[in-house]
């Protein structure tokens, strides 16, 4: 028979508490034993979070920015969702802080109201993580790739229906008066659409993805692992600190718009980004076709200090020289064979510091003398020179940025290096996805802003926790972990 055991209010809690312990989530336990919000917190974000209404909280800072980041990470779509998540989860609330769940309105504000602080808090976790890229992979942590987009706003004009209507009167219009295919009903309703939506002036139409919307514009920098290094929301503040960004919207082309805009936008970015990090030194950059400018690469290598810079050309321009053609990739061609190439075969420095590429004739062979010497052999059959050795080309890049942006065009090694900007844009798609932006159902400026910058420190929080836990393969996503 066995013994009866009186049992002890200490004993009782003893219990409770293993079992609370024990029943954790494992990952709210790996955020708990490796991730310390007080180190990451810029000092002065509880100043300004507890002296702002002069009297005790009822809901810590803690508590708001842990509700918030795991609202991201567990792709909840809502304020109203997460508040039922921790109204039935007494593990979330807990780990939150929260003896009392705030309601909707307490999240909306303190977005609002701490939306510098939210900037300081993500500025200060990009130079924390910045080490930690190197040290994953230094190659891909130097480089930093750009490019826009938008955040869909909850107005009228972003109904598919606002815009297919207008579409249909236009090609009614068309058929009626018997127009012929230089009437585009699609630009025509680009041009009579306005640039702005009725409800807010700051939220302007764009062009994405093939699609007309309204949407608040944003810049993302991130390196070449796919981490953010920078967000920037193109609000009425920014603008008036960069009037040059300005750009009018043109009748017939919404392509063209999205590209002037976008190489604009460069500028004001990086000078930003260089100002606020002046340790972080990337030394390669990414973008696309749109960057194409003349004034880019000389910003990009001279002022930025960049070594090289992969943007392709734009089909708009080509490049041109007066001593010899140049193809689409800006490598000299044959003066026989304008669609012959040039074979690049050599890279060096001169005295003078300056860069100097070198470009022979593809039907140039490299032949023995007397078994010991090597002397190049030109074969072709209708030489444009005399020298037997072949045509020679020697390119200089600072003379011409565009064509040599510290790098050789239309190389396996452009190639293979280019493939990576797609990671700006795997990285906009899962902050839409993922992180819920792209169903955000508000106008409100600062709470899209204050949603962006939150999707970026939670992005940045997972790098730190997978290199805590030793788990590099983990450092865009911690969904693996969840389950």
């Amino acid at each position: 028979m066995l013994k009866s055991k009186q049992l002890s209010i200490a004993d009782i809690y003893s219990d409770c508490t293993n079992s609370f312990d024990n029943d954790k989530y494992h990952f709210l336990e790996l955020l708990e034993n490796n991730i310390d919000l007080d180190e990451l917190i810029p000092a002065n974000f509880p100043i300004h979070f507890y002296s702002s209404v002069g009297r005790h909280r009822k809901y810590p800072l803690i508590g708001f920015i842990w509700s918030l980041l795991i609202q991201r990470i567990f792709s909840i779509p809502t304020d109203r969702l997460l508040i039922i998540f921790l109204q039935y989860s007494r593990e979330l609330r807990e780990f939150c802080g929260f003896s009392k769940v705030p309601d909707a309105s307490k999240f909306t504000r303190f977005k609002q109201d701490f939306l510098p602080d939210l900037q300081s808090m993500f500025d200060k976790l990009v130079d924390i993580t910045e080490p930690i890229c190197h040290q994953i992979d230094n190659n891909l942590a130097s480089m930093l790739a750009f490019d826009t987009s938008g955040i869909e706003a909850f107005v009228t004009e972003n109904n598919p229906k606002y815009a297919n209507t207008i579409i249909k009167q236009l090609k009614s219009y068309k058929k009626a008066f018997n127009l012929d295919d230089s009437y585009d009903p699609y630009k025509t309703a680009y041009s009579s659409m306005p640039s702005h939506a009725a409800a807010n002036p700051a939220i302007k139409q764009l062009y994405i993805n093939g699609h007309f919307c309204y949407v608040y514009k944003f810049g993302m920098l991130t390196n070449g692992l796919g981490i953010v290094r920078d967000i920037t929301f193109y609000n009425q503040k920014f603008i008036d600190a960069h009037p040059d960004l300005v750009v009018k919207k043109k009748s017939d082309s919404p392509d063209e718009d999205k590209s002037l805009g976008d190489s604009k936008a460069l500028f004001p970015v990086l000078k930003d980004f260089f100002e606020k990090h002046p340790f972080i030194q990337p030394s390669t950059f990414l973008g696309d076709s749109a960057f194409d400018t003349i004034l880019t690469y000389p910003f990009l290598l001279n002022d930025c200090h960049f070594a090289k810079a992969y943007i392709p050309l734009n089909t708009r321009s080509g490049i041109k020289n007066q001593d010899y053609t140049i193809n689409e990739d800006g490598i000299p061609c044959c003066p026989n064979d304008p669609k012959l190439p040039l074979k690049p075969e050599s890279t060096s420095k001169l005295r003078n510091g300056l860069l100097r590429y070198k470009f022979v004739c593809p039907k140039v062979k490299w032949v023995s003398v007397n078994g010991a010497k090597h002397k190049r052999q030109c074969y072709c059959k209708e030489p444009c020179t005399d020298s037997p050795c072949g045509r020679m080309v020697y390119v200089y890049p600072e003379k011409d940025l565009r064509a040599y942006p510290g790098t050789i065009r239309g190389t396996q090694e452009w190639e293979n290096t280019y493939k990576i900007r797609a990671v700006v844009e795997k990285s906009i798609n899962h902050f839409k996805d993922s992180f819920c932006l792209a169903g955000c159902r508000t106008q409100n400026e600062r709470t899209l802003h204050a949603d962006l910058l939150l999707s970026g420190i939670t992005q940045l929080i997972t790098v730190i926790l997978a290199d805590k836990i030793h788990q590099h393969k983990y450092i865009r996503s911690l969904k693996p972990l969840i389950a």
